[in-house]
Parts: C-alpha cells; structure tokens; sequence
C-alpha cells in the first residue's frame, strides 16, 4: 500500500521499542522505550535532521545517493522503501517484530546493469546525540553516554550509564561489515559509521540487515539482538506479519481500510507499550514525543478511546489493559492525569474519567462474554470505590454530578455537564446489569432507580430553552444559568452511542443543529472540513470526525477522513478547516483508536456479516 504523502513521519514500533520519527529519506531522529522506575519515556536521540540516529547510506563510486525513497507500508504497519538510481535498485525496510525487543534495519541493494558492474558502499551512519526523559516535556538526562566494542555483538554498544548503565542499545549485521567507525567530539555527541563495501556484478543483489537490541546493559542489549539475528529477520517479520493479518479490519473501501488499520495499529504500539525495565503493561496517551501531552495516563483516553479499537482485535491485550486500571490505576481513577505507576501527575477530578472504567468493564465483559472477570477481586473492589466516589459528587437535593475539569481537562463554566451526567446514568444502567447477571436483583433494582432519577434530573434541568427551541445545555449551575456549547472529547452528539436517547429524539436533533450551526464558531460551517473543534484547540478536531461516524454522520465523516492528511494518515487532536493537514497533538494515539474503532463501527465488516 502506497502512502498518501511524502515529506512525513512514518511511524512503527512494538510493545518495548517506539520509532516514532522515521523520516521520508530514510531516517530515523529518535526512538524511546518506557521505564517504570522513571514513570515514563526515555528517548534516545540523534540531532534532528543535522544527523539523525541513524540514517541509511548507498555510495556508488564514492559518491552519495540522495534520490527520492518511495514509501509504503506492508500490512498497514511495516515500512518499506524502494529508490531506483541509474542501474541501481534500493530497498529498505524497519520492522519492530512483536515480541522482541527491539527492531531491525533491512537494506538491500541490486545492479541491473546487464554488462557492468556497480562498486558501492552502503549500510547506516548516524549520531547518538542526547537522551531525554519525557512526560508530557522533553528533559535531558545527566549521565555519561558511552560507545565501545564489545565481544557480545562483535560490533559496538551504545550504553548511557549513570551510577550503574541506565540503558544499551547495540547492533548485530548478518554480514560483515568493512567500516566500523566511531567517535566522540567536543559535545559529547558520539559519531558511528556501519558500512559494507561491495562490486555487484550484473543483476546481483546484496542485503545487510541491522539488528538493533535495547537492553538495561550490554548483555541484555546484545542478545535481544542476538535473539532476532538467530532467527533471521525472515522468520519475525513473517511472524510479525501473521500477528498483524490477523487482526486486520476491512470495509468496502481500500482507501477507508488503510486509514482503519494504520490508525488501530498506532493506537494499539503507541496507547500501550510494556516497560523495559519491569515489563509491565501500561497504557499511556501516547509513546510519541511528538504528542505534547505524552506517556502519562488519562482514564477516558484510555478507556474510552483506546479501549474499544483494541477490544475487536485482541480480547487478551484488552483485559491486561483492564488488569491495569483495576490494580495500578486504581487509587486515583477520576483524577486528571497520573503517571504511568498511578501516582498523580496532575490533579483535579473529572467524572467522565470517573465513569470510564465501568462502561470499558461492560463493554469487555458484553464483547467477551468474560462475565467471570466481574468476579475478580481487583475489579470488585475497584467497582464498589468507584461507586462511593461517585456519590461524593452528586448534588445534595438533585440527582446530578459535578465535574471539576471539562471533558478537554479545561476549567468548567458551570459544573454540571449534560455529557458527564449521561455517563453517569450510564454506569447506573451498567451496574443494574451486571447486578441482575450475577442473581442481586435488589441491587439491580437500586441501580436501575439511581439511573432513572439521573436520567430524569438531566431532563428536568439540562433541557433549556434557546431561540425558542428546546436544546441539551452543555453545562448548567442549577441556579438557572447554562451555557450552549460542545467539545469533541465529550460531545452532546454522542448520547445516542452511549443509548441516552434515539438519534430522532427532537431535543437531541435541536442540539446537533444549534452546535453545528454557522453561529458557533467552533463549527467551521463552509469551510473544506467543516467539523466541530472548540476552545481548547481551535481547528476541527479528529476526535469529532470519530464522533460523526458513530452519530448518524458517517457519510460525511468518510468524505472527511479521506480528504485529510491529518499527519501523515495518523490522527491529531486538531487539523486546519481549509487543507485537513494537522494543526494540533501530532501522533495522537488514543484518538487513533477511537478514530479506527468508529470507522469499523460504522463500515467494518464485522465478522457476523463475512
């Protein structure tokens, strides 16, 4: 498949190895790897486009070649490049197999000159510039970055080292090369060239594939290596790619399938990783710096963005994720944003982050059929303590409930939400369920009332009058003031998907037209990609485009999505109304999720209809 731009990121990785900025010529800036102890990324990075980590090199005849690389990705995931000069035909592929850890750097060059030969020099030059630790920013790391030879790989080692090595990452060849340089200069930037020198006879090809292990150390980063380079990258990429095929979605449309799959695929490598220092799995917003609020966790990006698009490709990966709210998550669920060992990273109580668990629990044990997962203990305790939290939050004489941060994690106006409390009553309907399922039918009962008086309470006091129309206010203070608004992260256009309401509810139909309408200036009527954006990132968000596909709008949203180049084919927060290219929170990987699950939603071919 043929990527719609150049000039753009491409990027891959699996559940240890991030390579968020894989560049069109071939190079790559930096990748990152999640560390427990240090509650989020650790970059390792080249210098930007001056000399990048690592950057793929053909010489023929002592001179470079710098023609243009042609892109695409196989299986909506692996990259692959082929670039034709003269005689000369050049290919390269970056694949991070799927459990391993680490990823190779494929290169293979053929001469079809029929009746001479091609003298060339070819394989990956680079800089090892600076580390970063990053949540959210970007900060150096203070410690000694050092490059030797070691008998592990028979190559080099590139291990930063503190009171005892933080990290290692090293390359094994599976041919032996003839340059092996590398230098220190005045900045304490190492240098390392990796190159073969070969004369390719007529219609010969020749291939040098670099392993590149990540390792606490030495050892444990040469024989990740090691480990691939045993099994050939034949074997686990052919692993790698069985994995990816099977969780493969489809519609009728090629061109909608590729948005689909690329952006299930970044949601599931870039929304949850497993750290390398602990191996445990986390979930994050994002494993790309690129994102500018990454590798911390947020409940609803998680649950309720992420969560969805990995539950119909991979039940298994979609209860670690629930194993990880209900147990490292779950002293602070409700509360803005944490670091990925649950502490607090930045407070403030949001109740559709409060809400999130249980609709992800229903939505797993519905699609599953898991109903014993309800039953254990971690889940049960972390049920009955959402619960009690939540009741912390209801109105002391009206059955509704207070948030204190917006759906966009912005101030609230007012602080009752007509969209939070539609959560609200939808954890209520939730756990009448559950309760009824497992026989605790006087449960069930108060639950089910509990969900009436919320559902009531918002119709009493939610519903408004605005230019003579009845219309869902976005927040209200009961004292008789509201406010008419909308944010895509929390939209009033998704009651009907949470089964609020029916799609030709009047009141409901008011509110979709009023906060779409040229009055809003957050609705981008008349221009090319006229969705709804609001205060928090003036543009229109792709969030809201997700929204469309699952609110009666999906038509128009395929017309969208397929005219935005968003980055690169990857969600963003937000993309300019006039060209679709992203505006906003580049490399976005929960709404990447979001955006593919409701793509599915609306066009996949569920399996029921294959």
């Amino acid at each position: 498949m043929k990527l719609r731009m150049t000039d753009i990121y491409i990027p891959t990785g699996n559940e240890q190895v991030s390579i968020p900025t894989l560049y069109t010529d071939g190079r790559i800036e930096n990748i990152n790897f999640i560390s427990m102890k240090h509650r989020g990324l650790i970059e390792i990075a080249g210098h930007s486009g001056d000399c990048p980590l690592m950057q793929p090199v053909l010489r023929v005849d002592g001179q470079r070649i710098s023609s243009s690389l042609y892109w695409e990705r196989e299986a909506y995931w692996i990259p692959k490049f082929i670039c034709q000069h003269d005689y000369l035909i050049w290919k390269g592929e970056i694949c991070a197999p799927v459990g391993e850890r680490g990823f190779y750097y494929l290169l293979q060059v053929t001469n079809t000159n029929c009746t001479e030969k091609q003298t060339i020099e070819f394989g990956l030059e680079g800089c090892w510039y600076r580390n970063l630790h990053t949540i959210n920013e970007s900060k150096e790391i203070n410690a000694r970055p050092t490059v030797f030879e070691s008998g592990w790989n028979q190559s080099i080692i590139l291990e930063l080292v503190g009171e005892t090595p933080l990290f290692a990452l090293a390359p094994i060849t599976d041919t032996e090369l003839d340059i092996l340089q590398y230098q220190q200069d005045e900045n304490q930037s190492w240098t390392y060239a990796l190159l073969k020198k070969a004369i390719l006879e007529p219609g010969q090809q020749m291939s040098l594939c670099f392993y590149w292990g990540l390792g606490l150390e030495e050892v444990g980063a040469a024989t990740a290596a090691k480990e691939m380079y045993r099994k050939g990258w034949q074997t686990v990429k052919r692993t790698t790619l069985d994995w990816l095929q099977q969780r493969i979605k489809t519609t009728t449309d090629q061109r909608l399938d590729e948005v689909m799959n690329v952006n299930l695929f970044f949601n599931y490598f870039f929304a949850t990783g497993k750290t390398l220092d602990t191996e445990e799995d986390v979930l994050v917003t994002s494993r790309s710096p690129r994102y500018y609020v990454s590798a911390a966790y947020w409940d609803r990006d998680s649950l309720l963005w992420s969560l969805p698009s990995i539950l119909v490709t991979d039940v298994k990966r979609a209860r670690k994720m629930l194993d990880y709210v209900f147990t490292t998550q779950r002293r602070n669920i409700g509360i803005h944003s944490r670091y990925i060992d649950g502490t607090v990273l930045e407070p403030g109580f949001e109740l559709d982050e409060l809400c999130a668990p249980i609709i992800a629990l229903d939505r797993y044990v519905c699609y599953s059929g898991d109903w014993g997962y309800l039953e254990e203990p971690h889940v049960r305790q972390s049920v009955q303590q959402i619960i009690a939290e939540l009741e912390e939050h209801r109105h002391p004489r009206i059955d509704l409930y207070d948030t204190f941060l917006q759906p966009t994690d912005d101030p609230i106006t007012y602080p009752y939400l007509t969209y939070n409390n539609v959560l609200v009553w939808k954890v209520y309907m939730i756990l009448s369920d559950m309760a009824k399922k497992h026989g605790e039918h006087n449960r069930a009962q108060i639950y089910l009332e509990n969900a009436k008086r919320v559902k009531q309470a918002i119709q009493t006091h939610m519903i408004v009058k605005h230019e003579g129309q009845d219309i869902y206010a976005w927040s209200v203070d009961l004292n008789g003031h509201f406010n008419v608004y909308d944010e895509p992260p929390g939209s009033l256009q998704l009651l009907p998907y949470y089964g609020f309401c029916a799609f030709d509810d009047p009141v409901y139909l008011n509110t979709v037209k009023v906060i779409r309408s040229p009055v809003n200036d957050y609705a981008f009527a008349g221009c090319a990609f006229a969705e709804l954006g609001c205060a928090h990132a003036e543009h229109p968000w792709v969030l809201s485009i997700a929204n469309s596909f699952l609110a009666g709008r999906k038509e128009q949203a395929k017309d969208l999505i397929l005219r935005a180049p968003m980055d690169g084919g990857i969600a963003c927060e937000s993309i300019d109304e006039h060209t679709g290219v992203s505006r906003t929170g580049e490399h976005f990987a929960t709404c990447a999720g979001f955006l593919a699950y409701a793509i599915y939603m609306a066009f996949g071919q569920k399996e029921e209809e294959q």
